[in-house]
């Protein structure tokens, strides 16, 4: 079974209205598509389109929260980097302002649009920013948990959102745990690390691995920032060979991030895998996903070779 991502976010941030009535959601034209019109329809005295303006959207969310809102603000993931750095930076990060930043279409999810719509550079930028929490979700079940958790939290939170329909990973019952990593596979050979929609990919790859008498040990890494440092070191130290896997640039996400815990507490060998530093072209997702090493079958090679020269 599938659902979509966005499809879950708009439905949650809906629901979440009702319980809290200071949630306010702020959308750069885009509605449609990050689902925030969900909410629109239902609350429209509590939404606001201020069109193809980013910078602003984010500037009046600033506003918006010094009186006591909490606004969600939706756009495409490249465009709340590349056009509200600046607010997101100096108002938002600065003030440690209670803002909820929704970047949609993240990864290559904006598939046919191409370099320009594809965000491979957005985790790097939020976990850089001072009081930042950063969550990349998995799936459409922890994507309504983490809707309600960054509501709660006071502070600023960049909630990372694929367009894509996912395998449902997750069941109601499993809790949502900031800055805690989920073991979703056991195994003695390698750690493999993901996140957002590469976490299904992950295991995927898995599965097939275990046909060729490998087992890895499967983590999602949901929280970014704060990440799991001690579940990080603790995988480690069990198989002595991480691969982490992203749908982002391998400079500065979750891959850099990895790479940090481990080189100053507990050095193994790390493969990082996600875009290689390049941009990218247009075409079907998971062709895409493919041409770019993150699928399931690059994953297994990439895990094969770790595991045969180290």
């Amino acid at each position: 079974m599938k659902q979509s991502i966005r499809d879950a976010y708009g439905n949650a941030l809906c629901e979440l209205g009702e319980e809290m009535k200071q949630i306010v959601v702020l959308d750069a034209d885009v509605s449609s598509s990050t689902k925030s019109g969900v909410f629109g329809k239902q609350y429209p005295e509590r939404f606001i389109n201020v069109g193809v303006a980013e910078n602003n959207m984010i500037s009046m969310a600033a506003g918006l929260s010094i009186v006591g809102y909490i606004p969600f603000v939706n756009t495409f993931a490249t465009f709340m980097v590349g056009r509200g750095a600046d607010p997101l930076k100096s108002l938002i990060a600065y003030g440690k302002l209670n803002v909820k930043v929704a970047g949609a279409y993240a990864g290559l999810s904006d598939s046919y649009d191409g370099a320009t719509h594809h965000a491979l550079e957005d985790l790097a930028f939020f976990r850089s920013l001072p009081n930042f929490t950063v969550i990349s979700v998995a799936d459409g079940v922890q994507a309504r948990k983490a809707v309600k958790v960054a509501a709660q939290l006071e502070g600023p939170v960049y909630l990372r959102l694929s367009r894509a329909e996912v395998p449902i990973l997750y069941d109601e019952s499993t809790p949502f745990e900031l800055g805690k990593g989920d073991v979703l596979e056991e195994g003695k050979d390698l750690t493999i690390i993901a996140t957002g929609v590469m976490v299904s990919k992950a295991l995927e790859a898995s599965q097939i691995l275990k046909n060729e008498g490998i087992t890895t040990k499967v983590i999602n890494i949901h929280t970014i920032k704060p990440i799991d440092q001690a579940l990080i070191v603790e995988s480690a130290k069990q198989t002595g060979r991480v691969l982490v896997v992203e749908e982002h640039n391998i400079n500065g996400g979750l891959g850099s991030a990895v790479c940090e815990v481990l080189s100053e507490t507990y050095p193994v060998p790390v493969k990082r895998m996600g875009t290689q530093d390049c941009f990218t072209e247009s075409g079907d997702y998971e062709a895409l996903l493919c041409k770019y090493g993150l699928d399931a079958t690059s994953i297994v090679h990439e895990a094969i070779t770790l595991i045969r020269t180290n």
